[in-house]
This record gives C-alpha cells, structure tokens and sequence, in this order.
C-alpha cells in the first residue's frame, strides 16, 4: 500500500448534493479497491487559474488515501467517468 493525494474540483454551481453523492461515491470506490481514507478536507469554493469547461470558480476536497498502485489506476478510471468533476489530481507521496 503506497500512500497517495487526491485533489478534486467541482464547478462551484453544482448543489451540495451532488457533492455529497460524489464524495460518497468515491469513498465507496475505495472501500471497494480495499485501501484507506484519512480525515478528508474540504476546502471549499475558490477562483480557478483560468476557466475550465466554462467555470470561474471551483469547489475543492483533498482525500488523503493508501492504495496499491493497481487500485490507483482503477479509482483514476472512476474519476474520468463522473461528469461532476470538472478536474482532479491524484499524485503519490514519497
């Protein structure tokens, strides 16, 4: 089990709900590929850099996970197939 970072960005428009479903999704997405999640923060709604699929403004969560490398790539899959997210990053600690 490798310890790895993942960052998420909604557009800041998407209700709390859908969020929520999002989030829950893929805390059961990790159950399910058998590794852990640490104290998630959310960081709430900031400006973006720059626009992304035509939002300003984005809304942040950081899950601090533990996972094997061959779960890192399916949870990734998870990621490119929820339409909510509009980026993330998923990026392994030293």
């Amino acid at each position: 089990m490798q310890k790895y970072e993942l960052t998420i960005v909604f557009d800041a428009k998407i209700s709390a709900a859908k969020r929520k479903a999002v989030r829950e999704a893929i805390e059961k997405a990790v159950g399910l590929l058998k590794g852990k999640i640490g104290a998630v923060a959310d960081w709430g709604e900031k400006d973006l850099a720059g626009k992304i699929k035509k939002a300003t403004r984005g809304y942040y969560i950081y899950f601090p996970l533990e996972l094997s490398s061959d779960s890192a790539k399916k949870l990734l899959e998870k990621m490119k197939s929820e339409d909510a997210i509009i980026r993330y990053l998923l990026v392994r600690e030293k």
